[in-house]
């Protein structure tokens, strides 16, 4: 895979390739690419398939904010399958959405997947969090159940061995190396300090970072830790502070983050903040008012679009905020195309059978909103695009987009 810069020059930043680009072959069309069609006439009650797809995100607790986003991506996906009259097999599929609440909590995860399988779903989009869609990964595979991620990017998740596991989203090791090299190509950085939060996504992606900015020739001056619920970091920041990094980096989410870069502002410290994807939200400004800064915060969503996929996709999330009053997070468009793959792949299989359907999803050749979707022998996206971001007044600026 070749990365690949579109969308604003980056003078300073030189690319390696590492291998070939995948061609991504796309024969299924997302629905929102689409004029909407009226509803169909509804069928005859025997004539119908109920399809339950499963949804688990944190709806409740710190980052909520970002497990609501998602979920409104997937009812907005089920409702328009729905309107289609989609067919498997000889029969009109109605779709049904389970919506499960994990809180961002492993032990919460793992009880709601275990709900799900009681219900027997068909599929299952989620979880929000690597450290919650680890543990329930094992209840899904062991009940066989196709489970797609919109959002968890641990590396670990596809490298367990479950053939039921997927995302459609790039992972931690090309999101982290993408964002050290950055770090010490674009950002000039020498002195680097990291901070993570000691969960599975805050942990692997600030390692992925750290390795890659020691291989650009950067220097690590610290590295500390603190909790996804920590509100008071004066005294790892204090110490960092005395190590005079010129980057410092945070493996967490916009929740902790926003708090995180008032303290920095408290301090004094001159610093380039970076973050992965959890941090990369519109909410960040929010979070961290004033501290925002000017070009301060650089951060990458592990998705991202260009060419003829733009326009779509802003038209849908012009949808999505006319629709739901509130703008698209970050995740709700690969929510929406992760429900939109199942569908297809149970079209392909003419069954919604968990075991029929299965080792379609894994040949699913989709274009979505967020661009082609075609899965490798792991589980992950072939190609998988990053976005690279900014603040400027208060709002998030999109930089780049990298393959």
């Amino acid at each position: 895979m070749q990365l690949k810069w579109t969308a604003v020059a980056l003078a300073a930043l030189s690319v390696v390739a590492c291998g070939k680009k995948e061609e991504a072959a796309a024969p299924a069309a997302s629905p929102a690419a689409t004029a909407a069609a009226p509803a169909p006439a509804a069928p005859p009650a025997g004539d119908t398939l109920t399809v339950k797809i499963g949804h688990v995100a944190p709806t409740s607790g710190a980052i909520a904010h970002l497990g609501k986003d998602n979920e409104l991506g997937a009812k907005m996906a089920i409702e328009d399958l729905n309107a289609q009259g989609v067919k498997i097999g000889d029969k009109t599929a109605k779709f049904e959405l389970l919506a499960e609440d994990d809180a961002g909590d492993p032990k919460q995860g793992t009880a709601v997947a275990q709900k799900l399988v009681d219900s027997q779903v068909n599929g299952v989009v989620g979880h929000l969090n690597s450290g919650t869609t680890i543990p329930a990964s094992k209840l899904y595979s062991d009940a066989g159940i196709p489970q797609i991620s919109p959002s968890a990017t641990n590396p670990k998740y596809t490298r367990q061995g479950f053939k039921t596991t997927f995302r459609v989203v790039a992972d931690d090791t090309q999101l982290g190396g993408t964002l050290g090299k950055y770090a010490v190509e674009t950002l000039k950085g020498k002195n680097i300090a990291v901070i993570d939060d000691r969960t599975a996504y805050g942990q692997g992606v600030a390692d992925e970072f750290e390795k890659a900015a020691k291989a650009a020739g950067a220097t690590i001056v610290g590295r500390e830790f603190t909790t996804d619920k920590s509100t008071d970091f004066n005294a790892i920041l204090t110490k960092l502070k005395g190590a005079k990094p010129d980057v410092l980096f945070f493996g967490g989410m916009d929740a902790v983050g926003g708090p995180m870069l008032k303290q920095v502002k408290q301090l004094g410290l001159n610093v380039k903040f970076m973050g992965g994807d959890g941090l990369c939200t519109g909410e960040l400004a929010k979070l961290a008012g004033d501290a925002i800064g000017e070009e301060m915060v650089y951060c990458a969503e592990a998705g991202g679009v260009d060419g003829d996929f733009k326009a779509p996709l802003d038209a849908w999330k012009a949808k999505f905020k006319e629709k739901n009053g509130v703008d698209v997070q970050i995740y709700a468009p690969y929510v929406y195309d992760a429900v939109q793959v199942l569908a297809a792949a149970m079209q392909k299989a003419g069954s919604a059978d968990p075991a029929k359907y299965l080792p379609e999803v894994g040949k699913i050749e989709y274009k979505g909103l967020t661009g082609p979707i075609a899965f490798d022998e792991k589980g992950d996206i072939k190609n998988g695009a990053l976005t690279l971001y900014t603040y400027k007044g208060g709002q998030r600026t999109q930089i780049a987009v990298v393959r």
